[in-house]
């Protein structure tokens, strides 16, 4: 289907977020279970719960709006995927490759805050009085998962890190 109008655009772009929530569920438990400190495994968890939400948000408006998603895989999630991939089996387990997953994810969060904007725009624009509120609690959500990576960056990734490379 060729993006040809604003709905169609939606679609398109709804449909790209979707599939890069669904690579981000199956992505989510392989971060955790490289991650060494514990607040940064609980973090992905914690991500993972809402991400399964965040899915569940976008089935609602695809209900409320009666639209169907075209089958699309999310070609920069699958980038964003790949690199965490390549972080695992190329640093090794510690602080260093902690720092490395968190900017990773953050990664992620950057691009799912412009996905999400976008979404909202265009929402509020077609006048998606349904889907408006559920795109903004996701949107909501992602900021919140990016402050939360950024604290964890200062506190736990980086400067444990930084501390153990000054000490070798």
């Amino acid at each position: 289907m060729a993006v040809k109008t604003i709905e169609d655009l939606f679609i398109h772009e709804l449909s790209d977020i979707y599939s890069a929530e669904k690579q981000l569920t199956k992505a989510l438990p392989r971060l955790a279970r490289a991650a060494t400190a514990p607040e940064l495994k609980q973090a992905f968890e914690t991500h993972l719960e809402e991400t399964q939400g965040q899915v569940e948000r976008i089935d609602q408006i695809v209900e409320a709006l009666g639209i169907r998603l075209k089958r699309i895989k999310c070609a920069a999630m699958e980038g964003l995927v790949e690199e965490g991939k390549e972080v695992i089996e190329e640093v090794d387990a510690g602080a260093l490759r902690d720092a490395a997953l968190i900017g990773g994810a953050q990664k992620v969060e950057h691009y799912e805050i412009a996905s999400y904007g976008t979404l909202s725009a265009i929402a509020k624009q077609l006048g998606y009085k349904d889907a408006l509120p559920l795109l903004q609690a996701t949107l909501k959500e992602e900021k919140a998962t990016d402050e939360k990576l950024t604290i964890l960056a200062d506190q736990v990734g980086n400067q444990r890190a930084a501390e153990k490379s000054k000490a070798a």
